[in-house]
């Protein structure tokens, strides 16, 4: 958790986006969206986690957007785990920007290279990755797999 949440802070900040909280669909983005709200709490700033739903609650407030009492106007940074086509990605950057979200950018912990680099540019939203699928693929172990990214600040 220490090291994921470090990680999205770090690449955040080399973007140099403004974020008032992360968020991203539920179920995939839950446990990175945490790993920062937790890890920020050791840093100059505390950045909020939020959840996206994939459709309204069939009751109470009906809502997409969970964990944020005032979205209106905040800079978020979209977060996934693992981006193929960008599509589910672009669903939560939608349904945040409906909510009144400033998306800032969006981020995945691996980039599969199939097209979400491309529909993000289309969106106009900024687009980064903590690993391409590539890394894994030239990595044949633990130690290689830390070597190919040994040059990195953030892991």
């Amino acid at each position: 958790m220490p090291l994921i949440g470090r990680a999205f802070i770090d690449k955040i900040d080399e973007h140099g986006w403004p974020v008032d909280a992360v968020g991203g669909l539920i179920v995939s983005a839950d446990p990175i969206v945490m790993a920062i709200a937790r890890e920020s709490l050791d840093t100059n700033r505390v950045i909020d986690a939020f959840l996206v739903r994939k459709e309204a609650k069939k009751h109470g407030l009906q809502k997409f957007i969970e964990g944020l009492a005032e979205p209106m106007g905040l800079n978020v940074v979209i977060i996934d785990d693992v981006c193929t086509t960008g599509e589910s990605t672009r669903m939560a950057i939608d349904f945040a920007r409906q909510a009144g979200l400033n998306v800032q950018g969006a981020l995945c912990l691996v980039d599969r290279e199939e097209g979400a680099a491309e529909l993000m540019r289309e969106l106009g939203c900024p687009f980064d990755w903590i690993f391409a699928l590539k890394e894994f693929k030239e990595a044949h172990g633990p130690a290689e797999l830390a070597e190919a990214c040994s040059g990195r600040s953030h892991v």
